[in-house]
């Protein structure tokens, strides 16, 4: 990043890296991983040499072991835990003699999925690259032995930055309180989650039958990027998520668009009207109560969004945004918000592919992202509500054909895994503060939000806990997750690695 809003940000934090001389540990951490800068991004880059998409069972248990075993290296106790078809949680735990409290990290491990093709270099063959591709970013080779790294440069692969990074963060960390001869003051306890990506659909029943192993006062869930600003940044909640996919009729089979255009209804017209039918045109939602139940911050809650560094200009020239939605309110105001998003689209073929058709079908895919008090279910019938509306007959499952002559619209909707709803710790809590406090001495001032963008398994870990949860992210923000050329910056790592050495002996 050249531009000037982000040189002054990147030289905000790095003024504030004094403040880490009030924590041994931080200070500990930076001359360990200055010494042992090499080995770190080698053992990086063998974690992220695994293959990790969910679905891989046989690699996903390969990345499970290796972080078991990197765990129990470094002495910790250490174990895979898991049900029947599901993909193991790491579990690791340090027993602190008279602590009176217990802190847990949480990561994950596994990754979205892809298509090598789209990638400059294949997603687990990780590149160490001098800069971002984007600004003409070449690979280069690893720094000899006792050579010290460009903290801009940055490591390509799947997982970089979502969400091996953290999990890496850790590992150093420890390593380097065990070299300074540093104590814990809590307890600890790991938990590595190998399907996050894919929706976490087996978290909360281990967690319900392994509730004790997994007690702790608090989580602490490493993910996400820190503040497009490169500021610190903490998250007391995430924004829930639900997925629809659509499918619209049209004829039996493709027909030609010259015999029967005017004729045979296009299902790719039908389908971007309704999608059209569902935001007004500075982006609010239009559908029936979808706003309704809503929490509204609290005064804490407004005065840290309110606070929060204004980056909306800048953000828009880097994207190349001529506007943006919502009527006026900044990027930290809407992800108070509940959205709803078309993931994708598609009907018949494009570009050299295209052909002279009315299309047999036309899908598409929205995620709706809700915030502290949406109930997820009430959400997605509110949305089926609405097509129904719009003149459609709904089915669940693909329509026979005798149900396609009987209606004129046909829609098949599929409906993706329910979550438990968004949640958000109050900022006001003893053990948010004292987080908020570690935090700050590590990395300066920190931009505390009430929720980020994105959406995590909170509820599925304080539900069968009964604990609180507070994202701590370490990525940089224009790391491309879950896209093509993820990657992480390794300055992020290096700072990472100092506020989880702290954070482990708060």
């Amino acid at each position: 990043m050249k531009r000037a809003f982000f040189a002054a940000a990147l030289t905000t934090c790095l003024a504030a890296t004094p403040a880490a001389q009030s924590s041994p540990a931080a200070q500990a951490a930076r001359q360990w991983r200055q010494q042992h800068e090499r080995a770190i991004v080698e053992e990086f880059m063998a974690l992220l040499a695994i293959p990790n998409i969910s679905r891989d069972t046989v690699n996903i248990q390969r990345n499970a072991e290796s972080i078991r075993d990197a765990l129990i290296k470094r002495g910790v106790a250490a174990r895979l835990i898991s049900r029947p078809g599901a993909n193991p949680l790491v579990f690791g735990e340090i027993r602190t003699p008279g602590a009176t409290r217990t802190i847990g990290f949480y990561a994950h491990y596994d990754g979205q999925p892809l298509d090598p093709k789209e990638w400059a270099t294949p997603p687990f063959t990780p590149t160490l690259r001098n800069k971002v591709i984007s600004a003409g970013g070449e690979a280069i080779p690893l720094p000899a032995a006792g050579t010290a790294f460009d903290p801009e440069s940055r490591i390509y692969a799947r997982g970089a930055a979502d969400d091996k990074a953290p999990i890496i963060a850790h590992l150093t960390a420890l390593d380097a309180i065990r070299a300074a001869g540093l104590a814990h003051k809590s307890n600890i306890k790991f938990m590595y989650e190998g399907e996050e990506e894919a929706g976490s659909p087996n978290l909360m029943p281990i967690l319900q039958e392994n509730r004790a192993l997994f007690a702790a006062d608090v989580w602490l869930m490493c993910d996400a990027p820190v503040h497009q600003s490169r500021r610190q940044a903490l998250y007391f909640g995430s924004r829930d998520g639900i997925r629809l996919d659509f499918t619209v009729y049209g004829p039996r089979n493709e027909l030609h668009s010259g015999h029967y255009g005017n004729w045979a209804p296009n299902p790719a017209l039908q389908l971007a009207r309704l999608l059209a039918s569902m935001k007004n045109d500075s982006g609010r939602v239009t559908i029936d109560g979808f706003y309704d139940g809503v929490v509204p911050l609290n005064a804490a809650e407004r005065k840290a969004v309110a606070e929060a560094p204004d980056i909306d200009s800048e953000l828009r020239r880097e994207l190349w945004l001529g506007s943006t939605d919502g009527d006026g309110l900044s990027l930290t105001e809407l992800i108070t918000l509940p959205s709803l998003n078309i993931r994708g689209m598609a009907s018949s073929r494009v570009g050299a592919e295209a052909s002279n058709v009315i299309p047999a079908t036309a899908t598409a895919s929205i995620d709706i992202r809700l915030v502290k008090g949406m109930d997820p279910q009430r959400t997605g019938d509110r949305v089926i509500a609405h097509i129904r509306k719009q003149g459609f007959f709904a089915v669940d499952t693909p329509p026979t054909p005798e149900i396609r002559l009987a209606h004129p619209r046909v829609i098949w909707i599929d409906r993706g895994r329910v979550g438990l709803g968004a949640v958000r710790t109050p900022m006001d809590l003893p053990i948010a503060q004292d987080v908020i406090r570690v935090v700050e001495q590590v990395r300066g001032p920190t931009v505390t939000l009430p929720n980020m963008g994105g959406n995590l398994p909170l509820a599925d870990v304080e539900r069968p806990l009964d604990t609180r949860t507070i994202i701590v992210p370490i990525g940089n923000h224009d790391n491309n997750q879950h896209s093509f050329d993820e990657n992480l910056r390794l300055q992020n790592l290096w700072d990472g690695i100092a506020l989880m050495a702290a954070l482990l002996t708060m």
